[in-house]
């Protein structure tokens, strides 16, 4: 393999990556073997797994324990921009959104939520868990947390599959304008692999969003749990969102 300059690894899974690029191997198709990469390319075993465990990471592949290795779904770019919403960022993709409740209750704000959201500590906040989907497949887990004393009654409306934002603009007459949105990476727990049904252990692309109403007041807090095997970051466009 060339240049000489290149770690042989990083040339490699550049290849690889780039067969699956062109369709070479296509999408949860199995790749050849570990062993038959090194001896393709004569690479050492200790090459070959590198590159692959870089691949693996990345997402870009993904192994089956006893069955080998196989190509990953491409990833869909996850919007770090303030107004982006699963709901629209499905649609635009021609998806469609649904969503499941895993839970809905009535809880008190702690220091931090209630730091975040203006409220003072023991507010009751409405808390909503939902398991977001596309055409029916798990992408993501979210935790909303809303101020109850500006939503009132919404637990008590059908929340199942509905747009959030639309909710509260028709409902509340609440318009959401502006985000603040922040991402790290995280490792999936027991329950959420299972949810997002992903092997473990599975990364994860975690994100916290704080939404403001039109006269600067903040009216939800979400924790968003991306597929780490599905989703990338990329800045998005300043729009209205009807999450």
């Amino acid at each position: 393999m060339s240049p000489e300059s290149t770690p042989l690894y990083l040339q490699l899974k550049d290849r690889i990556a780039s067969d699956i690029a062109k369709g070479v191997y296509k999408p949860h198709s199995r790749l050849p073997s570990q062993r038959d990469f090194g001896e393709d390319h004569g690479l050492s075993h200790m090459t070959v797994r590198r590159a692959i465990n870089e691949l693996i990471q990345e997402g870009t592949i993904y192994g089956r324990q006893g069955s080998g290795l196989f190509v990953a779904e491409p990833k869909r770019d996850a919007e770090l921009g303030p107004l982006i919403s699963f709901t629209e960022d499905m649609r635009l993709r021609g998806m469609t959104a649904l969503s499941k409740l895993l839970d809905t209750r009535i809880v008190s704000a702690s220091t931090s939520l209630a730091n975040i959201l203006g409220v003072v500590v023991g507010h009751p906040l409405v808390f909503l868990r939902r398991l977001r989907l596309a055409d029916n497949e798990p992408m993501a887990i979210q935790s909303t947390f809303l101020p109850s004393s500006l939503v009132p009654g919404l637990l008590d409306l059908r929340l199942e599959n509905a747009s959030l934002y639309q909710v509260l603009q028709a409902q509340y007459g609440l318009k959401i304008v502006d985000a603040q949105t922040s991402a790290s990476a995280d490792l999936a727990s027991e329950e959420e692999a299972a949810l997002l049904q992903l092997p473990l252990p599975a990364a994860l692309l975690a994100t916290e969003q704080i939404t403001f109403l039109d006269d600067g007041r903040p009216i939800e807090f979400a924790r968003s749990l991306y597929r780490g095997d599905r989703y990338r970051l990329q800045p998005a466009p300043r729009k209205p969102p009807t999450r």
